[in-house]
């Protein structure tokens, strides 16, 4: 696989983990607006589709939400290089997910 397919894996498991959170407590889909919000603020004019987007799937009922970010999708990859979801998972969490890839990382030649 190539490095984008790694990249693309990591963040599906990030996302994947999301969701049991967001399932178990879908008040953190507030975190994910108001960081949206935020960015919106100070985001370039090239990125604030995008953010838009998120937007518009977070205001929106959370099974879609939900759908979305377990998608393999071409849209749902797309819009995983811009999650709003920065601060729902903890340090632990996200460390033993970069934990697990890195073990699949072939080693340098």
């Amino acid at each position: 696989m190539n490095r984008h397919g790694q990249i693309d894996e990591r963040s599906l498991a990030f996302d994947q983990l999301t969701v049991q959170k967001l399932l178990a407590d879908p008040a953190l889909v507030g975190r994910g607006l108001a960081n949206i919000e935020r960015w919106l603020g100070t985001c370039s004019p090239t990125v604030r589709p995008v953010l838009l987007e998120w937007r518009e799937l977070l205001e929106g009922p959370l099974e879609q939400l939900v759908d979305t970010l377990l998608s393999t999708d071409e849209r749902a990859t797309r819009l995983r290089q811009s999650s709003p979801f920065a601060g729902v998972l903890t340090v632990a969490e996200r460390n033993a997910i970069l934990k697990r890839f890195q073990a699949r990382e072939p080693l340098p030649a």
